[in-house]
């Protein structure tokens, strides 16, 4: 099968189309109640759906009549035709209503004036009439409600502005001022008498001292000559001292508390009338201690009575003033319900009526609507009363028969096309390589799973880009394929993304030969772990030849340095220091090579671990006390959790894994200390255990160098270094052993202190447990017995190195 199908049948496959149900097809109005406009499949006996298509119109109906009802009930309570007073919060909760409905009935007009509009949009048969004679009755309801509104609005504020007209408010004020005037006089009269009778009772104050038989006598006619019926001396606390009374039994009633207090000082206090018809004054005595006057004068009841009454009127007028604003507005929510409910009634009859008109249009139009949505098992219901109509009825229920039955087999054939593409989607997500299809032009049209997990990107924004400017590596292996027209171009190209260089062999694959090319496969594997394997092995090899030839010349030149330092040492006076710097030099420099073959040959002949439960606690906690005794100036934490943290592993191994880990961390902390003297001191390691589920994680941060950037995953190569003089087997040591144990090693910057990055952060992840050992065919004994994992090599683990 020629590739350009296969693509096809992944892009443009189509799928079959489901029916719709008759009423997705049409605009039903409301009314819509009968059976003999409706579209329906043959053999149907009743529209499942005509209770839906009801519900727009039983729901409009409900809705103007409730509006109906609370429009007249808002115009009684309003009016006050009910015992309901139509107090704030009886008007709010009316109008709240009110409103309510009136939000109901907007949203439902909307509701069908959108379908109309939409159906007019798109042209559907018998829509403009719709439109047309929905518009005539509102045209109709609408007028009369906005005059109705306009006048009623016009003879309400005109009658308002009537009732609170500058005359009425002057007439009003005037009637207040005048029985306020009455009162301020009886006031002051009152008052001159209480002013006039104090100063006579301070004068005869040796009246009182000589003769206090008739002082009564005296009170008395000081008050008949006033014409004061009662009058009274009291003390400081309204206890009556002497009375004088022309009136027999006059209850007497003490001065208010307030009028007290400012007598007391000096004040002349006259007291208004409350529920009684009297009038009142109080005034200290200058000569008398804690003396005071009170005298009382009757008022005429009846203008008392009149001025209550006034001033009642008058505060139920100023109401009414201040809530003229929510009158009207009542009185125009009540308007605009009852206008919107006739107009809302004039919409829905619209309906029904055009409804009626264009039933046999509308018929069709739905049947021919549903079949271009895929329902081809429509008809239309055929009445032999509609003449013309009912023959074209006729004639479309055959057209619509003899398209069932091409579209069954058409049905057939993409059902199997389906299938085939289904299977190539599980095809193409199934492989580990990466495909992506591309079409003459270099744009990118199809993505597996596997491209985007190796390329870190989301089909939803890598289709449809050039694949020049997606993946800009690919573009020359895709125009070099353009240009020499080859059916398969391959290579190898690295690709770096965020720091990390990935190598993948990469194969474009034309479909067509030539100027015929139709497209493009570039299919693309990661050989990163394949290559540094191969690197590994090779190095492996290496290390293990030069570790035999090196090796043995080696003894025999130490020991001869050694022996001609002892035969030849006391024997030489002359440039004795340097002979023994000649051969010290020998000695170091053996040794130097000793140690870098030992080095080579344990990377090369790496031992199988030999598994048995150990705490990593003690691992890691042995690994760093050998460095604190050794190198005091750098301070080195442990973060260990409580509870033991046991798991298989080698613990030789694993302690010089740790070690090496270590090592470089305080190698690291010189590093920075040559290049920054100001650093010394300074140094830090952290040497962190923790667990994440089934794994565990060791983890050793310092603050010395850090990691280049820049092919950081190749510092676990063989002798890759960035240090003078390391030996580049540190990390590689840590990779295989981190291999063999069936975890992860990676390699990532210290976190950041002080707003900037210092250090490097290296963590093994590794599993807790019995790892993959059923994998390798064996099985767990009981805990301490020695388990021997497979050879790095054999491990199916794939090592990754993350930041």
């Amino acid at each position: 099968m020629r590739l350009r199908s296969v693509f096809q049948s992944l892009r443009k496959a189509a799928k079959p189309k489901t029916p719709g149900h008759p009423h997705e097809a049409m605009i039903q109005p409301p009314g819509d109640t009968g059976s003999s406009d409706r579209v329906s499949p043959p053999g149907a006996q009743r529209d499942p759906a005509s209770s839906r298509r009801r519900l727009p119109f039983t729901l409009g109906l409900i809705t103007m009549v409730v509006s109906l009802c609370s429009g007249l009930a808002t115009y009684v309570i309003l009016t006050g035709l009910t015992p309901i007073v139509p107090t704030h919060l009886v008007v709010v909760g009316v109008l709240l209503i009110n409103l309510v409905l009136v939000l109901a009935m907007v949203m439902i007009i909307a509701w069908q004036v959108t379908g109309l509009w939409l159906a007019r949009r798109r042209q559907v048969a018998g829509a403009q009439l719709h439109v047309r004679i929905v518009s005539l009755f509102s045209v109709i309801a609408v007028l009369p409600a906005i005059l109705l509104a306009v006048f009623a609005s016009i003879s309400l504020d005109r009658g308002l502005d009537h009732w609170f007209s500058v005359r009425t408010k002057s007439i009003i004020q005037n009637s207040i001022d005048v029985a306020t005037a009455y009162l301020q006089e009886h006031g002051q009269v009152i008052r001159a008498d209480t002013v006039g009778m104090a100063k006579d009772i301070d004068e005869a104050v040796e009246l009182v001292k000589s003769q206090p038989q008739g002082f009564g006598n005296f009170l008395t006619a000081q008050a008949a000559i006033r014409a004061l019926p009662i009058a009274y001396l009291i003390d400081g606390d309204g206890k009556v001292l002497a009375t004088a009374a022309s009136v027999p039994d006059f209850p007497y009633r003490a001065p208010p508390k307030e009028a007290m207090d400012l007598a007391k000082k000096g004040q002349v206090i006259v007291i208004a009338p409350g529920q009684t018809s009297m009038v009142g004054a109080i005034k200290s005595l200058q000569n008398f201690d804690d003396t005071f006057l009170y005298v009382i004068r009757p008022v005429n009841a009846r203008v008392l009575q009149q001025l209550r009454e006034t001033r009642a009127n008058v505060a139920e007028y100023q109401l009414l003033e201040q809530r003229r604003a929510g009158v009207q507005v009542a009185f125009g929510l009540m308007y605009v319900t009852i206008a919107l409910t006739l107009l809302l009634s004039a919409i829905w009859i619209g309906m029904w009526f055009a409804n009626r008109l264009v039933a046999p249009i509308r018929q069709l139009m739905g049947a021919a609507q549903q079949i271009s949505e895929g329902n081809l098992a429509v008809e239309v219901a055929v009445d032999p009363a509609d003449g013309d109509l009912a023959v074209l009825g006729s004639t479309f229920n055959t057209m619509t028969s003899e398209l069932r039955s091409q579209r069954d087999e058409l049905v057939g054939a993409n059902t199997a096309l389906d299938e085939r593409r289904r299977f190539m989607e599980a095809v193409l997500s199934g492989v580990t390589a990466g495909v992506v299809g591309v079409d003459p032009d270099g744009t990118i049209t199809l993505v597996n799973r596997s491209a985007e997990t190796l390329l870190k990107v989301k089909e939803a924004d890598f289709r449809g880009q050039p694949l020049s400017k997606a993946v800009p590596e690919f573009g020359p292996l895709l125009k070099r394929a353009q240009k020499q027209g080859r059916r398969l171009v391959t290579d190898q190209i690295a690709l770096r993304r965020a720091g990390s260089e990935r190598n993948f062999a990469v194969r474009v694959t034309s479909e067509g030969v030539g100027q015929e090319a139709q497209g493009y496969v570039v299919t693309f594997d990661d050989m990163t772990e394949l290559v540094s394997a191969q690197r590994s092995t090779a190095w492996a090899d290496v290390a293990r030849r030069i570790a035999h030839e090196i090796k043995n010349p080696l003894t025999p030149i130490q020991l001869s340095a050694e022996r001609i330092r002892r035969k030849y040492g006391d024997s030489i006076t002359k440039d004795r220091e340097v002979f023994d710097q000649c051969t010290d030099t020998i000695i170091r420099q053996v040794s130097d090579i000793g140690r870098m073959v030992d080095e080579f040959s344990a990377f090369a002949r790496m031992p199988k671990p030999v598994m048995e439960h150990h705490d990593i606690r003690e691992i890691v906690r042995e690994a760093v006390f050998l460095f604190q005794v050794s190198r005091p100036e750098i301070v080195f934490e442990l973060d260990l959790p409580d509870k033991p943290v046991v798991t298989l592993s080698d613990r030789r191994l694993l302690t010089q894994a740790v070690t090496n880990l270590v090592k470089n961390a305080s190698e690291a902390i010189d590093s920075a200390v040559e290049a920054d003297p100001a650093r010394a001191g300074t140094g830090h390691i952290v040497a962190k255990v923790c667990t994440k589920g089934d794994r565990m994680q060791i983890t050793v941060i310092d603050n010395g160098c850090g990691l280049p950037k820049e092919n950081r995953e190749r510092l676990v190569e063989p002798y890759m270094t960035t240090r003078a003089k390391g030996t580049g087997l540190g990390l590689a040591i840590v990779q295989r052993i981190t291999e063999q144990h069936g975890g992860t090693l990676h390699l990532a910057d210290a976190p950041r202190r002080n707003g900037k990055i210092e250090g490097a952060s290296v963590r093994m992840d590794l599993p807790i447990g019995e790892r993959d050992d059923a994998r390798a065919g064996e099985t767990m004994s009981e805990p301490g017995a020695p388990i021997h994992a497979p050879e790095a090599a054999e491990e199916e683990e794939e090592v990754t190195h993350g930041v």
